[in-house]
């Protein structure tokens, strides 16, 4: 029998890690939730969670270097306010439905 209330905390925490804090510990937490569990659910919302984390990294660099241009400073309060957003809305999912895992829309997956 499978434990949702642990899939639930450990989908929510995958999701939730970028506001720890913006090195490796947002980054880490996934991590080690994917390689650890064996919840098929948990694993795909570590991954998706992961996947968030590199767009965003990608993102940034590539929306610091338009600064130069003029328009990167816009780009980079965009990409802030999505990346406070968008989690928030992944931690409401995966505790309303923690069967299902969410998938960010507009992203590129990577792993």
């Amino acid at each position: 029998m499978e434990n949702f209330e642990q899939r639930r905390l450990l989908s929510a925490l995958s999701h939730g890690a970028i506001f720890f804090s913006s090195t490796i510990v947002s980054i880490g937490i996934p991590i080690a939730i994917f390689l650890i569990n064996e919840d098929p659910v948990v694993k795909e919302n570590a991954r998706e969670s992961l996947n968030f984390h590199i767009n965003l990294y990608i993102y940034a660099v590539i929306f610091g270097l338009l600064v130069f241009v003029g328009i990167g400073i816009v780009l980079l309060i965009v990409l802030w306010v999505v990346s406070l957003i968008m989690p928030i809305i992944a931690i409401i999912r995966v505790l309303k439905e923690p069967n299902v895992p969410y998938r960010y829309p507009l992203i590129f997956r990577f792993l």
